[in-house]
């Protein structure tokens, strides 16, 4: 199994929602015409530092082999359907398990603190991202990002409107969480200057 096929078989819930709209054979035979895409894609992307290949192998790279295949046979609205409500998906079981989270004592707190190391971590300049952080505010934290990995591969790659997805994947993980406030108003992949990112505990 090359690097190509053992990333699909992660991409589960997307094949899942790829066998609702096409027939079986038809599904199997697009997803593996999405693993070669995929395969030209990683090594078309190689050379991109170690930190920005966690965002580019796992989410980046599959989500637009898989697109750009559908939408050939099935139509733009169709395929970008199925990605989305794969992502609806899988957002719900992680928003499910931080809402479960939120209900031990102090986790709200907890939960604000974490997110500075995290950002800068998987989010930061290492991975491909350019940002603005804000100094600290006691139950605060807020960030902009003003460049992404996933804005411009999507957009190298022909497919620029999944970006809007992953943003979304934001606000769908933690718009909901019980004892905070997350606000945005805006994305780069909805067109605007930046995402701005804010998470307050109540």
């Amino acid at each position: 199994m090359n690097t190509a096929e053992k990333i699909m078989k992660k991409k589960a819930t997307i094949k899942a929602e790829m066998d609702k709209t096409l027939p079986k054979a038809q599904s199997d035979a697009l997803w593996w015409e999405a693993t070669a895409k995929l395969e030209g894609f990683l090594a078309r992307y190689s050379s991109l530092p170690k930190g920005v290949h966690v965002h580019t192998d796992s989410r980046i790279l599959p989500s637009a082999a898989i697109y750009l295949s559908l939408k050939d046979v099935i139509g733009r609205e169709k395929a970008y359907r199925v990605i989305e409500d794969a992502a609806v998906r899988t957002c719900a079981g992680i928003e499910k398990i931080l809402q479960n989270m939120m209900k031990l004592p102090g986790m709200q707190s907890l939960f604000v603190k974490v997110w500075d190391p995290l950002t800068k971590k998987v989010f930061g300049a290492g991975n491909g991202f350019q940002n603005t952080f804000y100094p600290k505010k006691k139950g605060e934290y807020r960030m902009d990002v003003t460049a992404c990995p996933y804005c411009r591969t999507f957009t190298e790659l022909g497919c620029p409107e999944l970006t809007r997805i992953f943003c979304e994947n934001d606000e769908r993980i933690y718009g909901h969480l019980p004892g905070l406030i997350f606000e945005r108003s805006g994305t780069l992949g909805k067109g605007a200057e930046r995402c701005d990112f804010c998470i307050r505990k109540l």
